[in-house]
């Protein structure tokens, strides 16, 4: 993977400086994973902040999303 997981939000941010392709954005939800598990969230709070109303997904998008979440979940030491 040419880029580094992110540790924190700011890393996270910083993502956005580079251009979009698959392995940004495999490191963005890297990134979220583990800050998440460093926050003491559980899989199912996670998933419920990705399927929360938003207006920049639609729910089919972000069902879709939840579940490349919870398949990198498990895949992630």
């Amino acid at each position: 993977m040419n880029y580094p997981i992110p540790s924190n939000s700011e890393e996270i941010i910083a993502l956005t400086d580079n251009p979009v392709d698959e392995e940004l954005i495999a490191a963005a939800i890297a990134g979220v994973i583990q800050i998440a598990r460093n926050k003491g969230q559980s899989l199912e709070d996670l998933t419920a902040e990705v399927l929360t109303e938003d207006p920049l997904l639609d729910g089919e998008q972000r069902r879709w999303l939840s579940d490349i979440v919870t398949q990198a979940w498990f895949s992630l030491p």
